[in-house]
């Protein structure tokens, strides 16, 4: 699939139509974590918009400290649901990282991950192995338990970030098809993602159960490819442009009644590809057709007549809403309304649990200190639930908050996904 290479003028660049629906009234600047930990305005969604209309005013130049406000934003998106003005905040700041992306191109390394990496199965298991022979060998248990990581700086700290490796990987099953149990109600194409398939391979397993639990037939389309969320949160579009493309072709004529995702920051940029194309474009219109079917696993499982043959699940269970199905994608209840349908779950709904976890793609690896006063403050909402598993809809999530159960906790607390909790009480009425 050729790259499209639309100009920075176009679509890569924010747009002043966009920047002049921010009003600056400052009812974004509660809901923002950044501002929420540094009090700095430019650090808030209104200071970043104003240095947005200024570069594109010519009045700024993309200079170090602009960069540095832009990047520091988690793009949680909660400045969304917060604005009374309906500003796309979201849709700014990644065209914004394009226009950084554009003067300032990504080193070598950096792109060898995004570009070569991320998008090749066989440099994702290659990675994968070498990170299961870590974790495996006792290599990750004796550098954690002899101090060693300390010593290795902001290395050793993201370590503890790290993604499992879980064999066997999820990549066989891709271009596979798995019948519905009983009668075929829905035919669904499920997009497994790319790092998920190392690192939650067990989870993507768990989902394709449940939706055949529920009627569907699941097809897993062989073509599919990474979706280039990471992408585009970078600044790297043309990237992005390439990935839709080919996911929007493995699906577009197989005739699915959903497109899924479990990934919920994979789920916001798969809807909205539209805007990774002009206006009156092929593509945008094959981009518009391909995001009104596409569907979080949460979002389609609460919309049909689910199957109610669940286990009695004796848990306190408290969810972590992922900011991307949230904010993005605006999906509140239905996960609620899933973990409300098992028997014998007790929920305990989470303090601020609008705010972000912290975890944010991969800004807990590049900005691990803002990255953990988030987080910290998470793990203090989660113990004043005294749930003894956290929930959440996002693997990126998962990972932060196994983490933080580690660091601020007692490391006891299982996280699972929804659909991970609803797997396990289905197994257990079997």
């Amino acid at each position: 699939m050729a790259t499209s290479s639309l100009p920075a003028s176009s679509v890569d660049r924010p747009q002043q139509a966009d920047l002049d629906r921010c009003v600056h009234c400052g009812l974004c600047l509660n809901a923002c974590p950044t501002y929420r930990q540094l009090g700095v305005e430019m650090d808030s969604p209104r200071g970043r918009i104003y240095q947005m209309n200024q570069v594109a005013a010519g009045n700024l130049a993309i200079n170090d400290e602009y960069v540095e406000h832009i990047d520091l934003c988690l793009a949680c998106r909660a400045c969304e649901t917060a604005c009374p003005s309906g500003v796309e905040y979201g849709k700014l700041v990644e065209a914004a990282r394009a226009q950084i992306a554009e003067q300032r191109p990504l080193g070598f390394v950096e792109r060898f991950l995004y570009e070569k990496v991320l998008l090749s199965p066989s440099l994702l298991k290659l990675a994968g192995y070498n990170t299961w022979f870590y974790q495996r060998s006792g290599l990750q248990w004796l550098a954690r338990q002899t101090g060693v990581l300390k010593l290795l700086g902001h290395l050793g700290e993201i370590e503890a970030l790290a993604p499992p490796a879980q064999t066997p990987f999820y990549f066989d099953k891709i271009g596979k098809t798995f019948p519905a149990e009983g009668e075929r109600r829905y035919r669904v194409a499920f997009l497994a993602g790319c790092i998920a398939n190392v690192s939650f391979a067990r989870m993507n397993e768990a989902t394709v159960r449940v939706l055949q639990k529920n009627g569907c037939e699941v097809v897993l389309p062989g073509e599919q490819a990474c979706c280039g969320a990471l992408h585009v949160h970078r600044g790297l579009r043309d990237v992005g442009r390439r990935q839709a493309m080919q996911n929007i072709a493995a699906v577009e004529y197989g005739a699915f009644d959903a497109v899924i995702t479990n990934a919920a920051g994979c789920g916001s940029v798969l809807k909205e590809y539209p805007e990774l194309f002009e206006d009156g474009s092929e593509w945008k219109e094959r981009a518009e057709k391909f995001a009104a079917n596409l569907k979080d696993i949460t979002e389609f499982l609460a919309s049909i007549e689910l199957n109610r043959d669940f286990a009695e699940t004796p848990l306190t269970v408290t969810y972590q809403d992922s900011c991307h199905l949230l904010h993005g994608q605006k999906v509140r209840t239905p996960p609620r309304q899933l973990l409300a349908a098992i028997p014998g779950l007790r929920f305990k709904e989470l303090p601020l649990t609008e705010i972000c976890c912290g975890s944010a793609g991969v800004y807990n690896i590049q900005h691990t200190e803002m990255s953990m006063r988030l987080l910290e403050d998470k793990m203090r909402m989660v113990d004043s639930t005294g749930a003894e598993v956290i929930v959440t809809a996002n693997p990126g999530c998962m990972l932060q908050l196994q983490a933080g159960d580690r660091k601020f906790g007692k490391g006891e607390r299982r996280v699972l996904h929804v659909v991970e909790l609803l797997d396990e009480a289905y197994r257990r009425a079997s």
